[in-house]
């Protein structure tokens, strides 16, 4: 996943027998209670977000150019026509840190295509081609699962395209919002040079669907802004608030973050700086033009990574994956969602 300006001061490279597991305790404050509202929208369903993060990872890695890459971006695919979205797929070929041509995919699903009012949400599917960070140094060279670094984020876009679609209890108030909502998948995010290579470091080696995009949107699109989900579904994450979502777009830090605290999750959102990292949201900010925040987990006393313990190892698999995690991330999005105009 993701290259680091600041977050990470070195990385913890050598055998470790132990994967370190990590406590990002979740402490509710006065501020949280106080803020607390009656939700808005429906109810997040984790045990949906669960499963479609589970179907992800039994297609096995879905690193760029593998047949499990293939048959899960046709699933994607399905998925969101199935939850009644416009799908297109943008192909494009983009040149590897090591010359490596990747076929990639950009899978955009729109909800309600018509309007004119647009929020983004967007997420990379594709997994880590090496366990690049583990414990064992022996297992550098080899594919993740990426139940976490990929499958989380788009499962949680999955559900909130599934409630969109999903009609209202009678005699309830969470009609569906009067926007569009664009939910982006991007590809080839995690290809970016590995810690082991020796060779030369060509730059801009990450996030390199999400660069393609932006570069190239559909005459006239535009977004109010946009909201990166990455790494959404581990256990004992937070979301501390990242620096170049600050930089960017810092009145949809505020909003998305005030949006935690109403609905009873703002523990797992702190108002804390959580360093800057280059992700997908960086080049959105930068080529599109379109206020993006990252939501991403920070672990500050974590020794094997300040991503978590799980981060670009084998670790990375469902078992690992914490449903409490998802339901904050995904009923935060929705209340931000459904309280637009």
């Amino acid at each position: 996943m993701i290259a680091i300006i600041a977050m990470l001061a070195a990385y913890f490279i050598g055998i470790r027998p132990l994967l370190v597991e990590c406590d990002n305790s979740h402490h509710i404050d006065d501020t949280e209670e106080l803020e607390k509202v009656q939700p808005v929208g429906p109810e997040f369903n984790a045990d949906s977000a669960y499963a479609f993060v589970k179907a992800q990872c039994d297609f096995g890695p879905r690193a760029m150019n593998t047949d499990g890459h293939e048959r899960c971006a046709q699933w994607i695919v399905s998925k969101f026509q199935q939850y009644q979205c416009k799908v297109t797929t943008q192909k494009a070929q983009l040149r590897g840190y090591d010359g490596t041509m990747l076929n990639a995919t950009n899978i955009i699903a729109q909800y309600r295509p018509e309007l004119t009012t647009r929020i983004l949400l967007c997420a990379h599917w594709d997994s880590r081609p090496w366990a690049d960070n583990d414990p064992d140094s022996a297992n550098w060279r080899k594919p993740i699962l990426a139940a976490n670094d990929a499958a989380s984020g788009v499962a949680v876009m999955m559900e909130i395209a599934r409630l969109l679609n999903t009609p209202s209890a009678p005699n309830t108030q969470q009609p569906s919002p009067n926007i569009g909502v664009d939910f982006v998948c991007f590809d080839a995010e995690d290809w970016g040079i590995p810690m082991w290579y020796t060779g030369e470091d060509p730059g801009d080696t990450w996030a390199l669907g999400a660069q393609y995009w932006s570069k190239n949107l559909p005459q006239g699109y535009e977004a109010r802004y946009g909201i990166l989900l990455d790494m959404v579904g581990g256990q004992g994450a937070r979301f501390y608030q990242e620096g170049l979502s600050e930089e960017f777009a810092p009145e949809i830090v505020k909003k998305v973050w005030r949006a935690a605290r109403q609905v009873g999750y703002g523990s797992y959102f702190p108002k804390k700086d959580g360093g800057r990292i280059t992700d997908d949201h960086l080049p959105v900010n930068q080529y599109a033009n379109i206020p993006t925040i990252d939501i991403i987990p920070y672990y500050p006393d974590c020794p094997q990574s300040s991503f978590g313990p799980t981060w670009h190892t084998l670790a990375d698999d469902v078992e690992h994956i914490a449903p409490a995690t998802l339901k904050a991330v995904g009923q935060t999005v929705i209340q931000t969602i459904w309280t637009e105009e």
